[in-house]
């Protein structure tokens, strides 16, 4: 959830990095009562995401200044369309038009590629998540972004569900079928009743072993399309069925017809670039 807490305190944050100690330039050349106006426009197409951070970098720089006409979080764009007006004090506009184009480009950047993602499976009923490969500090707003473009988001962080892997597994002296089933039970038991329990396997012959302790999700890290279809078809929906590993653009369709219930993709927030948007004076 992107709380206004969470907005201020990234755009407080962003604008002491850039200005820690004021904007000598406007403030040595801009007179203090000369006014501005401009526009946000884009350089290229894509989804729009990163408004209320936008709207609150002008506020912070000067609460004098103005943003109208912005464009709602998850709205398609063109290139040359204006995603914003901006008026007001020009030290306030100038000083806060760059912290304010880092949130929209990047953000809409997340934006524009899970919409790609969400496209590519559109023919499908596989939902396109993202995981916790996040920017250390930003990831409230990337996982926002990954929403505006029409994805979903995974667990937020190590608090809100649990989630088994081979690493979790061996610290438990699980190595095989029986132990693995009987640690599985042991947490299940251990855990709130609405907690979610989601283990992470690599191969299908360890299945079995995981749907027998009923947990909440099956994450089929790096499967084969073959592998995945047969998991599928086994797992029978008992339980959530969950594709990850090397997902791209390319790969993610024929993945999402095996049957598979959502598709984690890292890549959403870890390799997606930052759109060009530019802000244009009037």
């Amino acid at each position: 959830m992107l709380t206004r807490p969470i907005v201020e305190a990234a755009v407080r944050t962003a604008l002491a990095e850039d200005a820690p100690w004021g904007d000598i330039t406007v403030e040595l050349a801009i007179p203090e009562k000369l006014g501005t106006a401009g526009r946000i426009v884009a350089r290229e197409a894509g989804v729009f995401a990163g408004g209320a951070l936008l709207r609150e970098t002008f506020r912070q720089a000067d609460e004098r200044v103005a943003v109208d006409d912005l464009v709602d979080d998850g709205a398609p764009f063109e290139a040359g369309d204006v995603l914003a007006r901006v008026a007001g004090p020009a030290r306030g506009v100038l000083t806060g038009e760059r912290v304010a184009l880092n949130f929209a480009q990047r953000l809409s950047g997340v934006a524009t590629l899970t919409a790609r993602y969400v496209s590519a499976v559109a023919h499908t009923s596989a939902r396109i998540a993202d995981t916790r490969k996040t920017t250390p500090g930003l990831r409230a707003l990337e996982k926002a972004a990954v929403r505006a473009g029409g994805g979903c988001n995974h667990r937020f962080s190590l608090s809100d569900a649990i989630m088994i892997k081979d690493n979790h597994l061996a610290a438990l002296g699980a190595f095989d079928a029986a132990t693995t089933t009987a640690a599985l039970r042991r947490l299940r038991d251990r855990a709130g009743h609405t907690t979610s329990i989601i283990v992470e396997i690599d191969r299908l012959d360890q299945l079995d072993a995981v749907l027998a302790a009923a947990p909440t999700g099956v994450l089929l890290d790096n499967f084969t399309r073959s592998e995945l279809e047969a998991a599928v078809q086994r797992i029978g929906g008992a339980v959530i069925a969950e594709a990850s590993g090397g997902v791209t653009l390319d790969t993610v369709a024929s993945i999402a017809e095996t049957g598979v219930d959502v598709i984690s993709v890292g890549r959403l927030t870890h390799g997606a670039l930052a759109l060009d948007l530019g802000l244009d004076a009037d």
